[in-house]
């Protein structure tokens, strides 16, 4: 007898499931949590679609990884394209579940170097696109480049929101308010308000 097939809307449905499930987890209990039983579990799918849909964990875990940073990718091009570049990719940048979500990237990395391949390739790329941006951003306002290189404040804005959540995971935020304050002090210099 033969199998029934699939409609491609409910193939779309159960992946886009089981990829939510994978990052949710991820998030919620990190990736060491993200099995085949807990995504499909979580996904209220068959354990076997894991499988069929992605054939391996790692497979999984790089779909999980690409989804969201191509989504990450185009909101950073719209965030580099605003009225307000600076506060707009601080904004990105400091997002609390996206700089967690990339922890259990980097840590899983260490791991798996497919994970890691893939991390480094997407890393260059939002590099070169926030230096592209703010290259043309810093010089509209007349930073000597000198003084203030594009990657130095790409680095910066990036290093100190990672460093920021990576403390609040161990409930410790003494002078975090402090250097929010100070990275956003700047932008306001340059930027006004943020609207």
């Amino acid at each position: 007898m033969a199998r029934a097939r699939r409609s491609s809307g409910q193939d779309s449905e159960a992946r886009d499931a089981l990829l939510d499930a994978a990052e949710r987890l991820m998030l919620e209990e990190g990736y060491a949590a993200v099995t085949t039983r807990r995504v499909s579990n979580e996904a209220g799918v068959n354990a076997g679609l894991v499988h069929y849909y992605f054939g391996t964990m790692d497979e999984l875990f790089i779909a999980v990884f690409r989804r969201r940073a191509e989504w990450m990718y185009e909101q950073q091009a719209t965030a580099l394209q605003s009225e307000q570049p600076l506060w707009a990719l601080w904004s990105l940048i400091h997002d609390q579940a996206n700089t967690a979500l990339n922890f259990e990237f980097l840590a899983l990395g260490n791991h798996r170097k497919a994970i890691k391949a893939e991390v480094a390739e997407y890393s260059r790329r939002y590099r070169v696109q926030q230096l592209d941006a703010l290259s043309g951003v810093l010089a509209r306002h007349g930073l000597d480049p000198e003084l203030w290189p594009p990657v130095s404040i790409v680095i910066l804005m990036s290093g100190i929101s990672r460093f920021l959540v990576m403390e609040e995971a161990y409930d410790l935020d003494m002078g975090h308010a402090e250097t929010v304050a100070l990275v956003e002090r700047h932008i306001r210099a340059l930027e006004g308000e943020r609207r």
